[in-house]
Parts: structure tokens; C-alpha cells; sequence
């Protein structure tokens, strides 16, 4: 059995909408599990006690929307972490799909308030908000959630975006840039890593992983850090201490984005992933994807990795 939750095809389902498990410490104090709170919201209108979540607005993807609809109903900023999966069900003869991530509630949100969606607002303890929930379908996220700590340090590995093809680039090829096709993907990137709140951003040496991040950090006020161990050719000659600079960055805490390369991210994820004891929801053929524009992310608490999440487009 995968320890891996994997996004379900989202073709036939009538509504799309988005929610997180939205959690804190009490006292925020993180070194004490028992200090574990989670949000639950009461809707006036349906009279239950529910996650937070929301349909999209046009045009929106799903991260942006579970995002954007806890806060509208917590009144709480939030980063995304884990994905937690999905749950179908029908609603006035349509299927409606929700999809859910676990997200740290960060200060400097407007404060709840109530409103005719949500009336109330309530941090409980897990086994609290289990008791709580109206439905098993909550129940379910929430248990996904409850089964194994928070983490402390998140590493998302983005592939650089699309480059120009190398054998139009008569120059250095380090220095070869990316493509339209490539900033196009930049664009939803950037939205898409600011979702997990990164607190520092790394690239490997290449330019164009450097471009693929530097909007990103331009956003965030961040300055990109080089990574030279950690691009295909720091990888290629020393794997060793490419491994220990990966160790190195999977400690840091809080959330650190590297931008890299299609040969060693597979490899990365695969170190991360094993030595935990993690089994990966993989294609037939059995590699680790690691497409152009895309993403892993992978929350370790204590060393250890805790889930890895891939996101196959620049979009989520």
C-alpha cells in the first residue's frame, strides 16, 4: 500500500472545489504534540460543523482555491502542505469533488469574522474535532491528517522550466536560457510555490533553473541561493556530498524551494523517500517523474520524511 496520497482524475465531476485542514499550536508551542489545534467552521445556512473549503472561482486552480477559501472563512493566512487527498460525493444530483491539504495557519491574517457562510470558528485537538464533524467524509481528511506529526522543515524540488532546445545554443550550456514556453510556465510556478509559503529560495548553477526561480523570490523579497552540489553535474561528480547537502536543506526549517535539474531530482526524491520508508505512487514504468515545470514536496519532521507530494504541472 502507497504511503503517498495521490490526486484523483478530476474528468466528470461537476463541481471542483478546494479546503485544508487548517492547524496550529496552542501557545505555539510545536515541540508538544498534545498543543495540536485544528479549525473547524459552523455554516449557519446547513447548521453543521465542517472543514473549511470552497468552490472555485473561474479560471482558479486548486491549490489557490483551498487557499483563498480558508482564509475567507478562518480569517487566517495559511501555507499548504501535505495533500490530503480527495473526496467525491453527490450534491443535488452533480458529483462535487473536494480537495484537501493540511495548512499552517500563519499571523498576520484579518481575524475571523462572521458572515452568513460561517458563523463560528473553533481550534480544537484532533480527537476534539473528530467528535465534532458532521460528516465521515471529514472524518476521513481529518484522520489522514491526525495519523502522523506535522512537519517542521518542507523541501519543494521544482524542475526548471522549458530552455531552449541545446542544439540551437551555440554558448555555454549553463548559460542557456529558457524558452517562451518556459517563462509562460514561470508564471504559474510562481503562483503555485508561493501557495507553500517558502521562506527561502535555491537553485542549482544552470541559468535556466536560476529564471525559473527568480520571480518567485523577487515576490517574496527573497535572494536565490546557489546550489552547485545539487545540480546534474555537482550530482554526477560527488553523490555523496550531494546527498549531504540534501540532508542539509531537508533540515532547514520552515519551507526551502530548489530549483534543479531532470537527472538528480529523481534521485533526491528517491533518497528522501526510501530512507524513510516511503513507497511512491509511480508510473509503469517505474520512474520518478520529474518533467519540466514540475514539483515535489516533501515535509520531514525530526530528519525524517513524513510525505512526498508530486505536482506534475507548473500549475498544481
Amino acid at each position: 500500500m502507497s504511503d503517498v496520497v495521490t490526486a484523483q482524475d478530476t474528468a466528470g465531476v461537476d463541481v471542483l472545489a478546494a479546503g485544508a485542514v487548517l492547524w496550529r499550536f496552542a501557545e505555539d508551542d510545536s515541540a508538544d504534540p498534545a498543543g495540536l489545534r485544528v479549525a473547524l467552521v459552523h455554516r449557519p445556512r446547513y447548521d453543521d460543523w465542517s472543514l473549511p473549503k470552497g468552490k472555485l472561482d473561474a479560471g482558479e486552480t486548486l491549490p489557490a482555491a483551498a487557499v483563498r477559501e480558508v482564509t475567507e472563512e478562518t480569517g487566517c493566512h495559511l501555507r499548504l502542505g501535505e495533500r490530503l487527498g480527495d473526496v467525491r460525493y453527490a450534491v443535488a444530483g452533480a458529483t462535487k469533488l473536494v480537495r484537501y491539504w493540511a495548512g499552517q495557519a500563519r499571523s498576520g491574517g484579518p481575524g475571523f469574522s462572521p458572515n452568513h457562510e460561517t458563523d463560528e470558528l473553533r481550534w480544537l485537538s484532533p480527537a476534539e474535532a473528530m467528535d465534532m464533524l458532521s460528516y465521515d467524509r471529514d472524518r476521513e481528511i481529518l484522520g489522514r491528517f491526525a495519523a502522523r506529526p506535522v512537519p517542521n522543515s518542507v523541501l519543494v524540488l521544482v524542475r526548471h522550466a522549458k530552455a531552449g532546445a541545446r542544439r540551437d545554443w551555440t554558448g555555454e550550456d549553463a548559460l542557456r536560457p529558457l524558452s517562451p514556453a518556459g517563462h509562460a510556465q514561470v508564471t504559474g510556478l510562481t503562483t503555485l510555490l508561493s501557495l507553500f509559503g517558502p521562506d527561502r529560495v535555491h537553485s542549482a548553477p544552470p541559468m535556466r533553473c536560476r529564471q525559473t526561480v527568480i520571480p518567485l523570490a523577487a515576490r517574496l523579497g527573497l535572494d536565490v541561493v546557489d546550489e552547485p552540489l545539487l545540480g546534474d553535474i555537482g550530482y554526477q561528480n560527488d553523490p555523496a556530498a550531494s546527498l549531504a547537502r540534501l540532508h542539509d536543506l531537508a533540515a532547514l526549517p520552515g519551507v526551502t524551494v530548489l530549483s534543479s535539474q531532470g537527472a538528480v531530482i529523481p534521485w533526491l526524491v528517491d533518497r528522501l523517500t526510501a530512507e524513510a520508508g516511503l513507497t511512491l505512487a509511480l508510473p509503469s514504468d517505474g520512474d520518478i517523474p520529474a518533467a519540466k515545470g514540475s514539483s515535489w514536496v516533501l515535509g520531514s519532521r525530526d530528519g525524517r520524511t513524513l510525505f512526498a507530494d508530486h505536482y506534475p504541472t507548473p500549475t498544481g
